[in-house]
């Protein structure tokens, strides 16, 4: 092992220990009641990694810890553990630390660490690269609507995560900012592209943080890290000010966490539409952390592990589905092996036609703000490819992909007509050793 392995290693056993006694269960302190009757001379920072959002939110509310003792606790094991993993890359400390002195609103997580994905995540002031050379150099000047709203709820924002450029690997390897790895093995990839979000949590910075989905980039780091993450329907959380979706709808903003009444509050905190949106998402019957815990009844539960693309599926991924439809059918529901009769071959060509425009609609933009036509080598191997491969495509091309996705969104929808869940793997294979999905190789076939 070489001296840099060996340190971080080194830097990691403090994390490893809290990420495994996370995964462990029990450990995360759950209940707000639980919270307050903390005596005032316990070590509350020293268990800071014990406590959920809402754990270390009820802390500050009992006034048993405040926002900037978070926020150091927070920032130590950021500079303590990031250099073994890289997953933050831009510190924003300095805003933290002037956002708890301006004082902080009155929400759900008042005072809580947050980080934020590098990427649709736009913070007014800070550099978003959107993992890409190209924007080095472009600074907000404004916030998301998303980003309104995770302030309105409270959170301190301290930096933001790696993401692979313009979010299109499912492991978290940049030209820009190096690769992400797993705080679990260091040889292994976090997943991508809100990898940088899910390593982070897994090293015990932050207990949550924002990420965006549009074909696996919430649930696959969340299923390597061994974290929970929930992609929402679309518009269900705004995009806006700047565009009204993204990938055609596909791509949703949310978060990685890692227990699951943040996720369900973070929703509460974020979801609803915003003026001049194109759509919106009925709103649900009751808050989403109301639904944490309550009984289900009993559900109709479908599952399969078989690929829609026809790929092979790892034996221990296919039997983590098995496990989970016996436990299922044990715990009294109804389970049957069932999948939407997609037609993949037509969905797999029209996602295609969508992520090359839209790619190729960024490097546009990035030639506006790089200040001259962006080239070749502004961009990394696979990007540029995608690009090119658009300037082939037609107007008609495009909108054929979107009655598509619209057909395929049908199939799905007339599915759940039937059934309330469907059980899947999260992806064919366990995480792959960082360099298989470098989008500097010229061999796409993997991804």
């Amino acid at each position: 092992m070489d001296a840099n392995a060996l340190r971080r290693r080194e830097l990691l056993r403090g994390a490893g220990m809290a990420a495994a006694a996370v995964a462990a269960g029990g450990v995360i302190n759950l209940g707000s009641d639980s919270a307050a009757a903390t005596s005032a001379d316990s070590t509350t920072l020293q268990d800071y990694e014990r406590y959920d959002g809402i754990g270390l939110a009820g802390l500050v509310n009992a006034r048993q810890v405040s926002a900037a003792e978070l926020l150091d606790a927070a920032t130590e094991r950021a500079e303590q553990r990031n250099p073994a993993i890289n997953a933050i890359v831009d510190r924003m400390y300095g805003q933290a630390k002037a956002a708890i002195a301006a004082g902080l609103p009155s929400g759900p997580f008042t005072g809580v660490p947050y980080l934020l994905k590098d990427l649709g995540a736009l913070y007014a002031g800070t550099v978003t690269t959107l993992g890409s050379s190209a924007f080095r150099n472009f600074r907000a000047d404004h916030d998301t609507e998303m980003v309104a709203r995770l302030k309105r709820a409270g959170l301190v924002i301290f930096g933001k995560t790696l993401t692979p450029e313009f979010g299109l690997s499912t492991s978290s390897e940049s030209r820009l900012f190096g690769a992400t790895h797993n705080p679990w093995n260091l040889e292994y990839s976090a997943g991508g592209s809100s990898g940088g979000s899910a390593a982070a949590i897994a090293a015990g910075i932050v207990p949550a943080a924002y990420a965006s989905d549009g074909g696996g980039s919430i649930r696959i780091p969340a299923s390597c890290c061994g974290l929970f993450g929930l992609k929402p329907t679309r518009a269900r959380n705004p995009a806006g000010p700047d565009v009204g979706e993204v990938w055609s709808g596909m791509v949703v903003t949310h978060a990685i966490t890692r227990s699951v009444r943040d996720s369900a509050a973070l929703l509460d905190a974020t979801s609803g539409s915003d003026i001049g949106d194109p759509y919106w998402s009925p709103p649900p019957k009751r808050p989403y952390l109301a639904e944490v815990g309550a009984s289900p009844g009993r559900l109709r539960i479908a599952f399969t592990a078989k690929a829609w693309n026809g790929h092979a599926v790892d034996p221990e991924c296919a039997a983590a589905v098995a496990s989970a439809a016996k436990l299922c059918e044990n715990l009294g529901h109804h389970v049957e092996e069932a999948s939407p009769a997609i037609d993949e071959a037509a969905r797999g060509k029209a996602v295609g036609v969508i992520v090359r425009a839209q790619t190729r609609k960024l490097v546009q933009i990035a030639g506006r703000v790089l200040g001259r036509p962006a080239t070749q080598e502004d961009f990394e191997t696979r990007t540029w490819g995608l690009s090119e491969d658009a300037s082939q495509l037609t107007a008609s091309d495009y909108a054929a992909a979107i009655d598509v996705m619209h057909r395929t969104g049908r199939v799905v929808g007339r599915f759940f007509t039937q059934y309330d869940v469907l059980l899947t793997p999260t992806m064919c294979t366990p995480p792959h050793r960082l360099g298989v999905l470098d989008m500097m190789m010229t061999n796409t076939d993997a991804f």
